[in-house]
């Protein structure tokens, strides 16, 4: 039997086309791991923020001491988020990804 994917949290368009997706792994009971991508191109205001509101807002994510993210290297939208939702403990560039640990506040 195959494993289950990955829980999936995306952030639509007016549209309904997907502007940007995050796949969660938890890898164990204190970290969580988020891969966020976005669609290329310009995207409406804000996408980039409400996807790592969505993926800190979520309840198994919060329930974790520790979040591990991947992101495109470059994107200050979503690093500046991250700064405020979370207190990063590192960050790294790896190929064109940015890789970055964060300590997740007290639920």
């Amino acid at each position: 039997m195959a494993a289950p994917a990955p829980p999936r949290i995306a952030i639509d368009g007016d549209d309904g086309s997907t502007l940007a997706v995050a796949t969660i792994d938890f890898i164990d009971r204190d970290v969580v791991r988020a891969a966020l991508h976005v669609s290329p191109g310009h995207l409406p205001p804000g996408t980039r923020t409400r996807l790592v509101d969505a993926v800190f807002d979520d309840p198994d994510v919060r329930s974790r001491r520790q979040v591990q993210v991947s992101l495109p290297l470059g994107d200050t939208e979503i690093l500046d988020r991250l700064r405020e939702r979370g207190v990063l403990t590192t960050f790294r560039a790896a190929g064109s990804t940015c890789l970055v640990e964060a300590d997740l506040p007290l639920a």
